[in-house]
Order: structure tokens, then C-alpha cells, then sequence
């Protein structure tokens, strides 16, 4: 492996119990996702996508194969160590924003930082560096605001600056325009392109075909298996 591989899996298996019946949600995938890509990963329901999505974010163990990120197997960790990891080398972006709502913006922005015990400093070196993200997002006005203040597409926008916080070497987005209008959908794009341009490595699962084109690459998994792996000619 190069150094410039951020994502290495080697047949990926993934199969649930379900009383006496194995149900398999990956059938072996391989990828490899260098660093600085920008990708989509699509798929129907039921097609393994979200399994995937688990594994690639360290939420998950696969039943069998292998998972390199950032050049650490990291296939056969326990959940204290996959926690660990995600801190230190994650960020996370959801649907649903998942932030705290008696928090401010700012504040739900540094939570990942108060866990990470090498990225942590003092109170006010994290506010500092919290403010400097939700400026980048254009939210530099609303940083005090309470999640209720804001509009979905500004709640991504903290979500955002929170997946960051911990400077991460890949990003996670999980459907991040699934509840938001087009108009705010396409804000949150252009922020994520704007993050790739910037160098960050991001991995996105999208249902919306438009929103996966407006990628670098898009891997299409159906039936546990990758059905198509192309690239869109982006930059």
C-alpha cells in the first residue's frame, strides 16, 4: 500500500444471525479510496450500502476480509479501539445532524474534541478553533444559536464543522441532503466540494442520482456485492 490510500478493503463479508438464519449483507467487496477522493457510494434498500458505511466508519466488524484505513488494519479491533479510531480519524456527517439541542452551535461543534485526548487543548483553544470552522461553513452570525434556532440546511452546517473539528483524515457523509430542500441541498454540496478541493477525502452514501454525480466516482453495491465502481470525469 502507498501512503496515499486512505481506504484498502479486502473481500469484506458481513453476515447477520438471524435466529438459525445467516443472512448476508456483504458478499466480499473490494475497494480502494486514495487520498483526496470524493465519492459516492449508492445502492437500494437492502443492497449492503449502509453495512458498508458501518464498516468503512468503524461502527461495524466485518464477519470476514479485511479493512485497511489509513494504512491501519483495523478489520479485528474491539469497540474501545474502533471508538479510538473513529475520534482520532473520522468525522461524521448525518441525515438527521444528531446535534445536541441545549447546545450551541459552538458548542455542539467542539463535543468530538472534549474525546479526543490528543486533539484536546484548553477550553479556549477549542472555542477559537470551533468559531474558525463555523466561519469556513457561513455560520460566523449563528455560532451562539441554539440547534432549534437554525434552519436544517445551517443545522448541516454545524454537523459539518463538527465532522472537522478533529481534523479527520476521512469524512463520512451519510445521506447529508436527505432532509433538506434543494436549495439547501446544493449549499451543503458546494461546501463539500469546497472541502474536497481543500483536500479532504470524503465518502458520501447518497439514494439521490444527481447528488452521487456531482462526485469525483461513484460505487454502486447491490446483493452484498460492488455492481459498478466509475468514475464522473469531476475534479
Amino acid at each position: 500500500m502507498t501512503d496515499s490510500v486512505i481506504i484498502r478493503t479486502d473481500q469484506l463479508k458481513k453476515i447477520y444471525q438471524m435466529g438459525e438464519i445467516e443472512v448476508p449483507a456483504l458478499n466480499g467487496v473490494s475497494i480502494t479510496i486514495q487520498e483526496g477522493e470524493f465519492v459516492a457510494i449508492m445502492g437500494p434498500s437492502g443492497s449492503g450500502k449502509s453495512t458498508l458505511m458501518n464498516i468503512l466508519g468503524c461502527l461495524d466488524s466485518p464477519t470476514d476480509g479485511q479493512y485497511y484505513l489509513d494504512d491501519q488494519d483495523v478489520s479485528k479491533l474491539n469497540r474501545a479501539q474502533l471508538a479510538h479510531i473513529r475520534n482520532e480519524k473520522l468525522g461524521f456527517i448525518f441525515q438527521s445532524y444528531n446535534l445536541l439541542p441545549r447546545m450551541s452551535a459552538v458548542e455542539n461543534v467542539t463535543l468530538p474534541m472534549m474525546y479526543n485526548k490528543a486533539a484536546a487543548g484548553n477550553q479556549v483553544e477549542m472555542t477559537k478553533k470551533a468559531e474558525e470552522l463555523l466561519g469556513i461553513v457561513g455560520l460566523g452570525d449563528r455560532m451562539h444559536h441554539q440547534p432549534k434556532e437554525l434552519s436544517g440546511g445551517q443545522q448541516q452546517r454545524v454537523a459539518i464543522a463538527r465532522a472537522l473539528i478533529n481534523d479527520p483524515v476521512l469524512v463520512l457523509a451519510d445521506e447529508p441532503t436527505g432532509n433538506l430542500d434543494t436549495k439547501s441541498a446544493n449549499e451543503i454540496m458546494e461546501i463539500l466540494h469546497n472541502l474536497h478541493q481543500s483536500g479532504r477525502t470524503i465518502v458520501m452514501v447518497t439514494h439521490e442520482p444527481d447528488i452521487a454525480e456531482q462526485t469525483q466516482r461513484i460505487i454502486a453495491v447491490r446483493d452484498g456485492l460492488v455492481e459498478l465502481d466509475h468514475e464522473n470525469g469531476r475534479e
